[in-house]
């Protein structure tokens, strides 16, 4: 054969430019498919909260619109009233066309129903809403999601807080309250010294469980004086303590108990509007805890999770305002003049509550004396 016709290996030139240029082809290809495989894999990547969540732009609520309605449905756990929730749900589900699945619960029940489901790999929550020593402890767990909103601008100093996953959707005051057929203005303490005064033995009904408003008062008006103060009231007069809020609402209202000396303003407000004889008063120092609201770090709706937040924390505000719940949003707080609000140390609380819960016992029972 003409060597002229050969490559160095003996094969002829024409077939190993061939299978060369075969196998360039062929590599080529490979890396190809392989770009389209990583960008597919790339796209496919599930959307999170941690995406959602961080939306900006002119064209934002536009975005979450879209995405949620794709989603179809959110899945909401808050132990605001069924009431309540359900106006603030229909509102929701007219303005978007997006269903609300709605899992009410009383205080702890959300903690424990989103820990145990974690725990069990199971992931149904998209929204939480409660009060803060209930919310406060899913971020401990990791469950909720930072995020960002243009409405968080319309909030009230503190109720965002970088860093927390949780925001301030709504206020718990704690107020004094009395039956306005049991006594005069004139009757009325200005402080809660006034109360040490033999006019009330026999006549204050308290909480049982408010050992978060004690730890509160302490750092309000110094540990110490707040101690002996809420002590000496219960050696000279006792106190009638009741499991619940609701309750002790109504029974100041009925004149059972004619003064309670923690009670929600949200529970006295509706019974005024069915023409009860209740009244708040606001002592200094007036202590608040704030209630929480987060989207969770695997909501199973994403979008729809973010937009519900949103709704919460804007128009939402006003139909928990009509319902007598404190809002967070200054659009809609109203707040009687001149009242000071004393916001309580929630992670405070939580690393403490067991001291707390020992000494309002104490208190309760006059043994501190």
């Amino acid at each position: 054969m003409d060597k002229t016709l050969q490559g160095h290996s003996g094969e002829p030139e024409a077939l190993s430019t061939q299978f060369g240029l075969l196998g360039l082809l062929a590599r080529i290809a490979l890396t190809a498919a392989f770009a389209v495989l990583l960008g597919l894999g790339a796209r496919a990547q599930p959307v999170t909260t941690a995406i959602t969540g961080h939306i900006a732009g002119p064209d934002r609520t536009q975005r979450l619109i879209e995405g949620a309605r794709k989603e179809g449905v959110v899945t909401v756990y808050s132990s605001i009233t069924l009431e309540t929730m359900t106006l603030l749900t229909a509102a929701f589900e007219k303005k978007y066309a997006i269903k609300v699945e709605l899992w009410r619960g009383g205080a702890g029940d959300i903690l424990q129903r989103l820990t145990t489901e974690s725990r069990g790999g199971r992931n149904a929550a998209d929204v939480v809403e409660g009060a803060g020593p209930d919310i406060a402890p899913l971020a401990r767990e990791n469950l909720l999601q930072e995020v960002a909103s243009p409405v968080f601008a319309e909030l009230m100093p503190g109720a965002v807080v970088p860093g927390r996953p949780w925001v301030g959707s709504r206020l718990s005051i704690f107020v004094a309250a009395y039956n306005t057929n049991a006594f005069k203005p004139s009757d009325l303490p200005k402080s809660y010294d006034d109360l040490l005064s033999p006019h009330w033995k026999g006549r204050i009904g308290i909480e049982a469980n408010d050992s978060d408003w004690l730890m509160a008062m302490a750092d309000a008006m110094g540990e110490a004086r707040a101690t002996k103060l809420f002590g000496d009231i219960a050696a000279k007069h006792g106190y009638s303590p009741r499991i619940g809020h609701t309750l002790l609402a109504n029974l100041v209202a009925s004149g059972e108990l004619p003064f309670s000396l923690t009670l929600y303003t949200e529970a006295i407000g509706r019974l005024k509007r069915q023409g009860a004889p209740i009244e708040a008063l606001y002592l200094a120092p007036t202590i608040v805890m704030e209630d929480g609201a987060a989207v969770t770090k695997k909501a199973p709706h994403p979008y729809a999770a973010m937009l519900f937040l949103d709704f919460l924390l804007s128009d939402g505000q006003k139909i928990l305002t009509d319902d007598f719940y404190p809002a967070t949003n200054l659009r809609y707080q109203r707040l009687p003049p001149g009242v000071k609000l004393n916001v309580m140390n929630v992670p405070k609380y939580l690393d403490q509550n067991a001291k707390w819960a020992k000494l309002y016992k104490a208190i309760l029972s006059g043994k501190t004396h």
